[in-house]
């Protein structure tokens, strides 16, 4: 049972992250030939202020 888990700053659409779901489940079917009933896709959602590169905070940038 593959689980793939997906940490994003938040700002997308309930559109783009459906779309997300669908294509990260389809490319796992494709590649691992899981069948897609047994996929799990967790996306988490990150304040920018939560999250840092190079010291720096994306709501700082």
């Amino acid at each position: 049972m593959p689980i793939v888990n997906i940490k994003l700053i938040e700002g997308r659409s309930d559109e783009q992250l459906r779309g997300l779901v669908k294509d990260v489940t389809e490319a796992v079917h494709q590649n691992a030939q899981a069948p897609k009933e047994n996929i799990q896709v967790i996306i988490e959602e990150m304040k920018p202020e939560h999250y840092g590169v190079a010291g720096v905070r994306k709501s700082d940038s």
